[in-house]
């Protein structure tokens, strides 16, 4: 085809899709149905993977329950058996290979095929890029990266077969900006959402349609994995709030989910805003948080 009527028809797909997103603006997005839904979330013992559980457990899914801390995830499928679902506990090291390829074997023998699969599980140490160990280093891709490489080998087989299911990664904004302090957790967050966008690219060349994925971006959600967090332009999210705008991405098989989504600008002006400005917009930021490897402030 000649060069300028495929421009001509990018145009088209353009203006067309600008028209479309205008118009759903006024009409209520659809909702699917989760009910019966074999739904895996790693890392439920705690903070988000909790709160996401219930969420699916409201909406009367199966939950398949992991998370390295018995205790935790034991609370988490009580809760979940409360509100009318099934639920089932798997103690699981996602730092692991072999622990998640057993896990998920058992898994698929004793429960079924997962529908949803929900990377959630993460670690974070927070501290200066000298002082961190190797051994963090490793912690930190083998769990917030390496870990979604596994669990999506494990169940995406069965998905392809049915040409039906759904893959969640959950990342962070430090997926798309780096942030001081956090170079091994940013550098993990910006390979879980390459991981999400190349997957997602290529399940649509291969003509999966059924198969839909979605990204969760926050901001600094205050769950504990860092103390006091604080920034000047960017609220500090509280959990609850993220896995409501987490199930609404599901539910409507939205693929980027950024919280809150006035972020977007942000990340909008990066492309294009000189480097002595985003510098300044960093510094203005005076982003804020301790762990127990360190207390990080960042002003101007």
């Amino acid at each position: 085809m000649n060069i300028f009527l495929d421009y001509l028809l990018l145009l088209s797909i353009a203006l067309y899709s600008y028209l479309e997103a205008f118009i759903k603006l006024f009409i209520p997005l659809k909702r699917k149905s989760v009910s019966g839904d074999i739904v895996l979330i790693t890392g439920s013992g705690h903070g988000m993977g909790q709160l996401t559980a219930y969420e699916f457990a409201k909406r009367q899914s199966i939950l398949v329950l992991w998370d390295i801390n018995k205790n935790g995830v034991t609370e988490t499928a009580e809760e979940c058996r409360r509100l009318g679902a099934t639920a089932h506990i798997y103690v699981v090291d996602c730092s692991k290979r072999l622990d998640i390829y057993n896990a998920a074997e058992k898994v698929k023998r004793e429960i079924g095929e997962v529908d949803i699969l929900i990377n959630n599980a993460g670690v974070v140490f927070g501290t200066e890029f000298l002082q961190l160990q190797d051994h963090q280093i490793e912690k930190t891709f083998e769990v917030n990266i390496l870990a979604h490489f596994w669990t999506t080998k494990s169940f995406l087989p069965a998905m392809i077969k049915k040409n039906r299911g759904h893959i969640v990664t959950v990342a962070s904004i430090a997926g798309h900006v780096g942030i001081c302090y956090l170079v091994d957790y940013c550098a993990s967050k910006f390979g879980a959402v390459g991981f999400h966008e190349c997957l997602t690219e290529e399940l649509n060349a291969m003509g999966y349609d059924g198969i839909k994925t979605s990204c969760l971006c926050p901001v600094f959600v205050n769950t504990g994995f860092v103390q006091n967090p604080k920034t000047r332009l960017w609220p500090v999210l509280a959990p609850e709030d993220v896995v409501k705008c987490l199930m609404d991405g599901i539910l409507t098989n939205k693929k980027m989910i950024i919280v809150p989504s006035s972020v977007k600008h942000h990340l909008l002006f990066q492309k294009f805003l000189p480097e002595r400005v985003l510098n300044k917009l960093t510094k203005m930021q005076e982003i804020q948080f301790s762990t127990q490897y360190r207390s990080a402030t960042k002003k101007d």
